[in-house]
């Protein structure tokens, strides 16, 4: 199943989207510039067979809920993220506050 949310970071909404899948759930949450997501995202395949494209995206580990994801501290993030300021170890709301 897909669920489709709006999440409030602030004064903004942005998109969370939610796939439950067996064994895992995929999160992810967005803006018109960049996401963050949960562990499956594959931050070394955007930095490096996807550079072209500019990818701004971070990854939180251990999350199960997209309240989780807002306030797990980022694993790791892009290239194009970092030249946003966005930071391993920034929670998710701070990084998608900068996507803006």
């Amino acid at each position: 199943m897909v669920t489709l949310e709006p999440v409030a970071v602030g004064n903004h909404i942005m998109l969370g989207v939610e796939v439950k899948l067996p064994k895992t759930t995929l999160l992810t949450i967005s803006t018109d510039k960049g996401y963050i997501m949960c562990g499956a995202l594959d931050v070394g395949l955007l930095n490096e067979r996807l550079a072209d494209r500019g990818i701004i995206a971070g990854r939180a580990v251990g999350v199960r809920t997209l309240e989780q994801l807002l306030a797990a501290p980022l694993e790791s993030v892009t290239f194009e993220a970092e030249k946003l300021g966005i930071v391993p170890g920034m929670t998710g709301s701070e990084a998608l506050l900068r996507m803006l």
